[in-house]
């Protein structure tokens, strides 16, 4: 093994792929995000091949070839946009002698670096964390206790079993920690819910423009930089929409292609307010020639966090750069389906104000739903609610109550009062609107 150097930016970006050549924009990308990372990149290098090398990735002659751009180059860092098993990637420093890195990794470094509040951080270190326990290297072994020689042999742990422990140990504290931030947001949200102010999350790609439509509609002073993650931590506002209403505006962290499994994990919680939200605002880069790939993307991301069934919007950010006019279309039913607008000069704001009153329009359904004896306090509720159509008493105690009300009240119920949905029976569903 070598030492590795403590400092030094400069980088060789490997575009290396199995599956065809990566196009001009994915290039860019993984460009701008080594840049985001404070990287330096000094070459850049592709490689094609059929299936990877078990123990390279990369063929003999391509590691020949990207030793040599290193010397002359007089890089320190290699940054892999393709994914490196942890063995690749400690043969790739052994023979090139200097740093490598894949996506994962370079990711994970930003975060790293973005993270401002406590339950940010405490996300991060976790992913970084569950990354590093699977790619730990004999730096040192000066206290190891299965060594040779007098009052060194005997059983005892070797180095790596000791980082392992101490990381396992960590892994547990920082679960423990998190816990308590999500049980704190899981009541936030239940407030929420009991005062009956919808939730609107907004989420996109990374760099879409969420920050700035975020501070231009809640006047919030959200850290804004045209850079890959520039935020990180999720932010919440209350947002003031026509005709007197109101609710709460949250904003997420930006997704981007192959966003890491330990991020996702980590950052499952947060992303909550996407799931449990009434409404999401799916920004887009109106100007982005690879739009529609983000937009894939980004609902990928959505339905692994089981968010894909929350109805959205989608807004067309950054029309300033192509001189269009601030728009909206409507779905079959009347409701905004999408915005064209510009969160930087604020045409097209009002539009999407209207946008979402008109999607958070409640809509009246009528169920039938099942209460045990035990439930009195929830059928109490339900009449305070002026909910209750016509009320049956059973034999077997409980009660069986027909009910009329907006579909949204009625979904917040059931989540206030952890109700279940097979509870409830169908009767009719009208697409009225309730202030009709």
């Amino acid at each position: 093994m070598f030492d590795r150097p403590q400092s030094g930016e400069g980088a060789v970006l490997v575009h290396a792929s199995t599956g065809g050549l990566p196009d001009e924009s994915e290039r860019e990308e993984f460009a701008e995000l080594a840049r985001s990372a404070g990287a330096v990149v000094v070459a850049e290098l592709l490689i094609l091949r059929r299936r990877p090398d078990p123990r390279f990735f990369i063929g003999k002659g391509k590691l020949d070839e990207l030793r040599a751009l290193i010397h002359s180059s007089e890089a320190e860092l290699v940054i892999s946009s393709a994914t490196l098993s942890p063995s690749q990637e400690r043969n790739l420093e052994r023979e090139l002698r200097c740093r490598v890195l894949d996506r994962a990794g370079l990711i994970l470094d930003i975060f790293a670096q973005r993270a401002r509040s406590f339950d940010g951080k405490l996300q991060v270190e976790l992913a970084q964390l569950r990354h590093l326990s699977t790619r730990l290297v004999r730096g040192w072994t000066h206290l190891e206790r299965q060594k040779g020689g007098i009052g060194l042999r005997g059983p005892g742990e070797t180095q790596l079993e000791t980082d392992r422990r101490l990381i396992g140990k960590r892994i547990r504290q920082l679960k423990e920690r998190l816990q308590r931030v999500d049980i704190r947001r899981t009541m936030n949200r239940r407030n929420r819910v009991r005062a009956a102010i919808p939730t609107v999350a907004m989420v996109g790609y990374t760099n879409a423009g969420k920050s700035t439509l975020f501070n231009a509609l809640t006047g919030a002073d959200v850290y804004v930089e045209d850079q890959l993650f520039a935020t990180l931590d999720t932010t919440v506002r209350r947002l003031d929409l026509p005709e007197g209403e109101h609710v709460v505006l949250a904003d997420t962290v930006g997704f981007v292609r192959d966003l890491p499994h330990e991020l996702i994990a980590a950052f499952r919680s947060t992303l909550q307010e996407a799931r449990e939200a009434d409404l999401i605002l799916h920004l887009i880069d109106a100007s982005d020639p690879n739009r529609w790939q983000r937009v894939r993307q980004v609902n990928s991301v959505l339905k692994q966090l089981e968010a894909d069934h929350v109805p959205q919007i989608r807004v067309y950010n950054k029309i300033d750069k192509l001189d269009r006019k601030p728009r909206m279309t409507s779905n079959r039913q009347g409701e905004g389906r999408a915005v064209w607008l510009s969160a930087t000069t604020g045409e097209g704001l009002a539009m999407l104000k209207d946008a979402i009153v008109n999607r958070l329009r409640q809509k009246t359904t009528q169920r039938v739903i099942h209460l045990e004896a035990a439930q009195g306090r929830q059928r109490a509720k339900l009449f305070e609610l002026g909910a209750v159509v016509s009320e049956e008493v059973l034999d077997e105690g409980g009660w069986m109550l027909e009910l009329k009300m907006a579909e949204r009240d009625l979904r917040r119920f059931l989540k206030c009062e952890n109700l279940a949905e097979n509870q409830l029976e169908p009767v009719s569903v009208t697409a009225t609107a309730a202030n009709e």
